[in-house]
Order: structure tokens, then C-alpha cells, then sequence
């Protein structure tokens, strides 16, 4: 077995969302009856304060960059980086050799096409070392010059900021934080020396050049206020002060940092500069929710910039995604984040500036009649208590909505966030209370609020769940490992695990974990296992229920040993308690393959119509759209009114590829109104006359997220409530063409494979001109966009380094029919044999195609198969 580094929170043990759903019930049934503050609110150990009565700036969403976020043209896809309204993001520079991919000059583009503001590019990431050789800094001078021009050259250099220097206290310059005066001497006096060479070169080069920081490792206040008076005596103040806050000990420390730097600005006489955290949280926070809440909370009250760190792998936004368009339980969070509009406000934590400790942050948007909180990072019962609400604003009674997101671990999938209640409530002094109960410290919940004009919300239906560690389960012939804590540095740069505990070393003939569950009723349940899998290949292990009824589970590769993903495996239950064991080996079934480590498992019931709905007011808009709360709706948060030239655009999740519902609810009049699937229109709905209705449409969406519009067309008053995606990914309509069967050229081969579809699949394909592989019998009954739907493998790495997983990308083009090609992006698979899906749409014509992929200058994936699906089913 590969050596296993350890990983982070949550006890273990049963956990359920009983608790939380029956005590906001309860909230939602005795505020019906006109009580101002729940009489349950007592039972509440804590207190979360928010007054909307004082602003405090505007929404920044300055915390959602991340370092190497991107690593390619499309990695990760347009759909996830749209909806997250990038402030920030920071890339190496043009041919920097520091890793294989994330140049700037590849993935800017993508990054200022989806919305993007400012892209930093650290310079000394030219170089291939880690810490960064250092030749002088003559030859520095060369690099600098590399940078800045290819930059310059390009559309965007203006929303460029260049970071002249990288850690400078652990690079070149390691006595910056020295406890010797001469040592500590010396380095300032040589890192200043070298600021002004390399300030003046770069503008020299692009005098309108935005430049960054000191940028170090650590805070440090001495260093700082040293550098800032020479800075400017000498002219060369940077346009973003920049420093790291990556300890667990920052979750208590940050604010105290950035009063003393506001500090040491205020005593020079300089005006207050932009500042930018650019590295901050550690390995165990980066995918959970209610660890990202303490950070964003601190940099959000004081409005700076700040970017997620490259711990592991370029190209999924520091762990918020999972494959090119599917998305985690934190990229939900940065989704709420997102829909944070207007006026942020003041927000009392239970214990300010205490790690590990229930934080949010709170926001005010009276253009929109909406009022948000998001809070997270503790177990304990907490009152959310909302002062100061304007009636004037929201009149005499009020809607709230509150919704839970769980944490799906680095690469589990994840649909959108649970809502969990809705109620009505009438403030009493413009205040409210909701008491939330049955936390969990890795998730994070928002409570919407908004006016209730009228109408009353249609309940949500909150299937039944449970939740089991398996280090609380029956083990034989494993090793219970404890992960990631908030004790230290080093413990908070292992792995966010829940319980902080994991099982692994199941090895043996006779290992296997054995799990101790209960459901309240008979039906079908999503069996939810948090694994991870560093095999070099997918794994097994065998389930039975109550020992009765075994089968393999396959368990696709992850980063590592620790990086948790999920498998989910439906399964039958009666009512009452349950044996769910996963083993080794069986004796009816053999050994199974590989190995894994275990986590917990989630049983969730799986409702007999699959059905989500995304409120309107809450959709991401253009135009001048109003917002209308006369009546609730179904949703409870009210309704869009849209003329012409607005824009309602959805983030609809699918969990696996295949065909949806797609429904409209809304009242128009005057003209017609059009519904488009990521960007091109696949239905034109008739005036309703000016009554409710709802309009279907069935359409192939790809797992993941897919970006459905709505917008009335000239001459058309809309009033749109909601959109709702039935179904759970119908494939009839669906036709697979093996790879193997296509038609092979060059030195492209079939070769076998033991998780390949059919067994076998289609390899050096690329590097030349002649090596490609055509489908050539592809088959369309009428002319139309169709989606693409591409099975493949790749497990390309470079560099030798051990700091980072330097994982690759390949490229392929695919072209239709004979025409111009399209270069398609393939995200690394970890394995050669796990076998992932890229999606694409191109328009076929009726009867035969051809969809030939190839690449005359570097080798193309491992071809399985591929799936062609019309989008309108």
C-alpha cells in the first residue's frame, strides 16, 4: 500500500438532519400562527447577531480568487466560473517553468470572458525551482522582461497586476524575518535595493503597470512598516499591498493584522492602499464550507481581496470542483456568496476573532427586497437574531427561507444546497429570531429574507437523511487514522476528513467495516460513501445489507489517499435498523479490487419524483428587471418582473448526464419568451394571455451545471416565479458509438482494458497530423444541435517536485463533418484507467456525420466511447 499522509472536523458518531428540519418547522408552524419570536428560540445556546440597520460598504465578494485556480483554456469550464463572479484570480507568467500549466497568457480569456476582475501573475514563477533558483538579479531582470511584455501585448493587460516577488522572507531574502538585527538588516537592505530595480524595470517596460507587494510568506509588521517607508520615499509604493495569512491561527489573528497595517499606513502619511490576502486558509479548510465561511467573514468585514492557495492541483479552483463542469459543495458556497448584492451590514459573531467558531456574514439589498445571511463552522444551537429590519422595505411581514449545504469532500459531486424551511414572520420591533439546531461545523446554512406581501409557501419536502462515520462502525483488519485538526499548522495542512478520523489499511482478506443504521420508512435510499482512492487504477470493495444480497462498488481514483470523493449506490430498505457492510473480499463474489479508505456514509431517501426548483429573485440577472413579493409563490421568495432586454440566467445541476424537465413558471402577456440552454435558445414560449402557467421542455443536460436563461422577447411583460428541473437523467434517445468500432488511422490503436467500456479502448491518437480517430456513422433524425458527450482517460504529469501534484491537461480537436475544428480541453483523470466525461455541443446534420478527433502537435486522451444525445428530447 502507497504510504498514506494523514487529514479534518466534525464528531463522530449518528448524525441526522431531523433536528435542524423539525426545529424550523416548528419555527415556520408557530410563526403562522402571528407570534413575533419563536418560543422555541430559548432552546438555543448561542447567539448570532445581525443589524441591518448599519451598512457597512458594499458587497465585495473580494475572497473568491484562487492561486492556479485555472490551469487551462477551459479547466475548469465556463459553467462553473461564470456564476462565481471572480474578483480575483492569479496565474503563473507567460512560459513560467515553476509548473506545467495555469500560464496566463492560456487561461486570461476564459477568466475575462466569464466576468473575472483582476489577474495577478507572480514574476519569479518564471523559474523552475522551488525555492526559486536565484541567478542574480541581472538574470531576474530577463524574466521580468518576458513577463511584462507578453502581458502587455494582450487586451487585458490593464487588469493585469504584476507581483514582482513571491514569499520574499523564505525566497532570497530569508533574514526579512530574522530575529537578529544585522541579519534582518542586511536582507532589507538588499530586498529594497532589488524592489527598486525590478519596480522601475517594469515600468520601464509597461509604465502603466499595476505592481504588487511585498507579497511575503508571514505577516510582519516590522518588515512592513520598513518597507512602506522606503516605498515611499523613493515613489515606488506598490498598487496592492499583498501578504499570505496561511496558519489556522489567522482565523484569530487577521483582523488584528489588518488594523496594524492600517496602522503603519496612517503613521506615513499614505493613503489607504488596495490590499490583497493572496495565499490564505490551509489544506483541511479548502472544500468545506464552514471553514470558508471564518475566512470569508474576516475579509468580507474588511473589504480586501484575498485568493484560495495551490496546496494540490492546478485547475479546480482550490478544491471547489470537482470534473470540468461539476461542482462541490464549496463551489455552492461561492455560489451564495455570489448572490450577495447591495450593502454589506453588521454581523455579531457568538465569539469574535476565536477559531473554529460560528462566523458569517450578512447583506442588505433594498433595491431587491432581499436581505441574506450566511453562517457556519459550529456544531452548537445557534439564534440567528435579525435587528432592525426596514419596513419600509419589507413591510409588515416577512418570508424567510433557510437552506443547508453539506460538505461533499474535494471531489464529491454536489446538487445545490437543501432548503430546509420557509415561514412567515411578522418582526416584533423589526426583529426576528430563527433558531437553527442539529448543526453540522463542516456546513454552512443562509436564511433568506424577503417581503411576504401575500400567499403562502408551499412547505419544502426535506427527505429523510442520516449520517455514519466509519471510525464509529465495527471494524475488522484496518486502521483507524486521525486527519486534519485546527491544532497546529502542520495538523491544519492535512486533509478536511469528517470526524477529523478516517478508515484505511483495508487490506486484508478479512477487512471490512460494518455500519450500524437506522431509516424511518420503507423505500429507496442513496447509499453515500466518502472514500478516497490513491490505487493508481478504480477500486472495489463489496457491499451487502444485511448481509444478504452482495455486489462490488467501484470506487473511481482520487488525488490521493485523503482527497475525499463519493459513490453513491441506490439501494432498498425496509423501515427500522440495518447491517450495511463494505469488505474485501466475499465469499460469493471473490476479492475485490483495490483498495480504498473509508470515511462515513450518508443514506438519504430518494423522493418518487426528483424535482428542483431555483427561485427567480435569486437568479443571476441583466437588465433592469423588478422584483415582486405580493405574492410568495411556491418558493416563498417572490417573483421577476421582466420586459425586454432582461435576463433571468439559473444555474441548473444535473447529477449525471441525460434528459431533464425543464419547467417555467411565470405570467406574461404582449409576446413570446425565450428559453436558452448555455447561450443558445431551445424553446419560444406564446404569451400566457396574462395567467399562470408553466411551461415544459425536455432537454440533455450534462452532469454538472448547466446555465438556462430566460428572456422576454420585444413586446412581452413577464412574471417569472421560478424554474424547476424534473427527472433524474433519462438517456432513452441516447445513442453510444464504441471507440474501438470507429475508424482508426495511423498509429492509432484499440487496446484492452479491463474498465473500458467493452472492454477495450482507443489510444495514440494525435502527436501527428495522420494518427486520428473518426467516428464516421454517426446518425441525426432531423438537423439541430446535439450534445457530445466524450468518455476518456489521461493521467499526463510533469515536474518533481512533491509541493504540488503537477497533473496535466491534454487537448484534442474534434471536427464535424469535415469543418473547421474545435480544440477541446481534457482535464487530468488521475488514473489511465479512470474514464471521465467532456461534453460539447455541435450542430449535426439530418442522416449521417463524421466527428473525427485528432491533434498534429501532441497526443490526444484515451477514447472510450462517446454518447450523442439531441439537445431538445
Amino acid at each position: 500500500m502507497p504510504l498514506r499522509t494523514s487529514p479534518a472536523a466534525q464528531p463522530p458518531g449518528r448524525r441526522t438532519r431531523t433536528s435542524l428540519t423539525g426545529a424550523l418547522l416548528a419555527v415556520a408552524a408557530l410563526v403562522g400562527t402571528g407570534l413575533a419570536v419563536p418560543q422555541t428560540a430559548a432552546a438555543a445556546t448561542q447567539n448570532f447577531t445581525v443589524d441591518l440597520g448599519t451598512t457597512t460598504g458594499a458587497v465585495l465578494h473580494g475572497s473568491n480568487g484562487a492561486l492556479y485556480g485555472q490551469s487551462d483554456e477551459g479547466v475548469p469550464g465556463d459553467n462553473l466560473l461564470a456564476p462565481l463572479k471572480l474578483t480575483t484570480g492569479s496565474q503563473k507568467p507567460p512560459g513560467g517553468a515553476q509548473h506545467p500549466n495555469g500560464d496566463i497568457l492560456a487561461v486570461a480569456p476564459s477568466f475575462f470572458r466569464n466576468g473575472g476582475g483582476t489577474m495577478y501573475t507572480n514574476i519569479q514563477d518564471e523559474y523552475s525551482d522551488w525555492p526559486y533558483q536565484n541567478n542574480g538579479i541581472s538574470d531576474y531582470l530577463t524574466k521580468v522582461d518576458t513577463a511584462v511584455n507578453a502581458v502587455k501585448a494582450t487586451s487585458y493587460a490593464s487588469k493585469v497586476v504584476f507581483v514582482p516577488f513571491n514569499e520574499p522572507d523564505g525566497n532570497w531574502y530569508t533574514g526579512l524575518g530574522s530575529s537578529n538585527s544585522t541579519t534582518y538588516a542586511s536582507a532589507l537592505a538588499s530586498f529594497e535595493s532589488d524592489w527598486s530595480t525590478v519596480y522601475a524595470r517594469i515600468k520601464s517596460d509597461y509604465p502603466d503597470a499595476k505592481i504588487a507587494g511585498p507579497n511575503t510568506a508571514n505577516w510582519n509588521s516590522k518588515f512592513f512598516g520598513d518597507f512602506l517607508t522606503y516605498a515611499k520615499a523613493n515613489s515606488q509604493l506598490p498598487d496592492v499591498f499583498t501578504w499570505h495569512e496561511l496558519g489556522p491561527t489567522s482565523l484569530a489573528n487577521y483582523r488584528g493584522h489588518y488594523t496594524a497595517y492600517r496602522a503603519l499606513e496612517t503613521a506615513r502619511s499614505i493613503s489607504p492602499l488596495t490590499v490583497n490576502i493572496d495565499e490564505y486558509a490551509n489544506r483541511r479548510d479548502l472544500s468545506v464550507p464552514g471553514q470558508m465561511i471564518q475566512w470569508v467573514a474576516m475579509f468580507e468585514d474588511t473589504k480586501v481581496y484575498a485568493q484560495q492557495p495551490y496546496w494540490d492541483i492546478a485547475g479546480n479552483m482550490s478544491g471547489n470542483t470537482v470534473h470540468t463542469n461539476v461542482p462541490n459543495g464549496s463551489w455552492w458556497f461561492w455560489h451564495w456568496y455570489a448572490q450577495m448584492t447591495g450593502q454589506t451590514v453588521k454581523a455579531t459573531p457568538p465569539q469574535a476573532n476565536v477559531q473554529d467558531t460560528l462566523q458569517g456574514i450578512a447583506s442588505l439589498d433594498t433595491g431587491r427586497k432581499q436581505a441574506q445571511v450566511i453562517v457556519g463552522g459550529s456544531a452548537a444551537d445557534t439564534n440567528v437574531v435579525i435587528n432592525n429590519i426596514p419596513s419600509a422595505t419589507f413591510g409588515s411581514k416577512v418570508e424567510v427561507t433557510v437552506q443547508a449545504l453539506d460538505w461533499s469532500g474535494y471531489e464529491g459531486a454536489s446538487a445545490p444546497p437543501q432548503t430546509v424551511s420557509r415561514a412567515a414572520y411578522t418582526p416584533s420591533s423589526g426583529s426576528v429570531t430563527v433558531p437553527l439546531t442539529g448543526l453540522n461545523s463542516m456546513s454552512a446554512y443562509r436564511i433568506t429574507v424577503t417581503p411576504n406581501g401575500g400567499g403562502t409557501a408551499t412547505a419544502p419536502s426535506v427527505p429523510s437523511y442520516s449520517s455514519y462515520e466509519a471510525e464509529s462502525a465495527a471494524i475488522t483488519d484496518g486502521t483507524v487514522v486521525t486527519q486534519a485538526t485546527g491544532d497546529s499548522y502542520s495538523t491544519a495542512q492535512k486533509y478536511a476528513t469528517s470526524g477529523t478520523k478516517d478508515v484505511g489499511y483495508l487490506t486484508a482478506s478479512d477487512s471490512k467495516v460494518v455500519f450500524t443504521t437506522s431509516v424511518p420508512s420503507a423505500g429507496t435510499y442513496n447509499l453515500r460513501i466518502f472514500y478516497g482512492n490513491e490505487n493508481g487504477s478504480p477500486s472495489q470493495q463489496v457491499l451487502r445489507i444485511d448481509g444478504a444480497n452482495p455486489q462490488f462498488v467501484t470506487y473511481p481514483s482520487t488525488l490521493n489517499w485523503q482527497y475525499r470523493s463519493t459513490v453513491t449506490v441506490p439501494v432498498t430498505l425496509t423501515a427500522g435498523g440495518h447491517s450495511i457492510s463494505l469488505a474485501v473480499a466475499d465469499s460469493t463474489l471473490g476479492t475485490s479490487a483495490g483498495q480504498v479508505t473509508l470515511d462515513k456514509i450518508d443514506l438519504t431517501a430518494v423522493p418518487s419524483t426528483p424535482e428542483t426548483a431555483y427561485e427567480a429573485t435569486l437568479a443571476d440577472v441583466s437588465g433592469s428587471p423588478s422584483y415582486s413579493y405580493t405574492d410568495v409563490g411556491e418558493t416563498g421568495t417572490g417573483a421577476l418582473v421582466m420586459a425586454s432586454g432582461d435576463k433571468a440566467t439559473f444555474d441548473a445541476y444535473a447529477p449525471t448526464d441525460g434528459y431533464y424537465t425543464v419547467k417555467t413558471d411565470y405570467t406574461s402577456s404582449g409576446g413570446s419568451t425565450a428559453l436558452a440552454l448555455n447561450g443558445t435558445t431551445v424553446a419560444t414560449y406564446a404569451s400566457s394571455g396574462g395567467s399562470a402557467t408553466t411551461s415544459s421542455t425536455r432537454l440533455y443536460l450534462t452532469a454538472g451545471i448547466n446555465r438556462i436563461a430566460v428572456s422576454p422577447n420585444s413586446g412581452t411583460s413577464l412574471t417569472l416565479r421560478d424554474l424547476k428541473v424534473d427527472g433524474s437523467g433519462d438517456t432513452t434517445g441516447v445513442t453510444t458509438y464504441e471507440a474501438e468500432s470507429a475508424t482508426l488511422a495511423g498509429a492509432a490503436k484499440a487496446q484492452s482494458d479491463t474498465w473500458a467500456s467493452g472492454g477495450k479502448n482507443v489510444g495514440y491518437v494525435g502527436n501527428s497530423s495522420s494518427n486520428t480517430l473518426t467516428f464516421g456513422s454517426v446518425s441525426a433524425s432531423a438537423a439541430g444541435r446535439y450534445t457530445v458527450v466524450v468518455h476518456y482517460a489521461q493521467n499526463d504529469r510533469a515536474g518533481s517536485d512533491s509541493y504540488n501534484t503537477n497533473v496535466e491537461s491534454r487537448t484534442a480537436q474534434l471536427s464535424v463533418n469535415g469543418g473547421t475544428a474545435t480544440t477541446l480541453t481534457f482535464r487530468n483523470t488521475y488514473s489511465w484507467t479512470d474514464y471521465w466525461t467532456l461534453p460539447i455541443t455541435v450542430t449535426l446534420n439530418s442522416g449521417t456525420n463524421t466527428l473525427k478527433f485528432s491533434n498534429s502537435s501532441s497526443w490526444a486522451p484515451d477514447f472510450d466511447y462517446v454518447e450523442v444525445a439531441p439537445v431538445n428530447g
